[in-house]
């Protein structure tokens, strides 16, 4: 784990927020008030954090863009 690994996790979840429950807001928050301490997450703390990644955020392929209108 490194302080690079949990700065982008934190990024890729800031726009989850409003979907977490009220107990995982209180962890993420908590999670959230360390990063900003500059503190390194624990290895339970990181795991917990990447639980959430796994659960919220979806990682989708971009198909390529066609464009419809182009001259053939």
């Amino acid at each position: 784990m490194s302080y690079r690994d949990q700065k982008k996790y934190f990024e890729e979840l800031r726009q989850f927020e409003a979907k977490f429950s009220s107990s995982e807001r209180r962890e993420y928050d908590m999670f959230l008030k360390r990063h900003k301490d500059d503190e390194d997450l624990d290895s339970l703390s990181f795991r917990r954090l990447q639980e959430f990644h796994t659960k919220y955020y979806i990682n989708r392929e971009r198909k390529p863009f066609i464009d419809p209108f182009a001259k053939k």
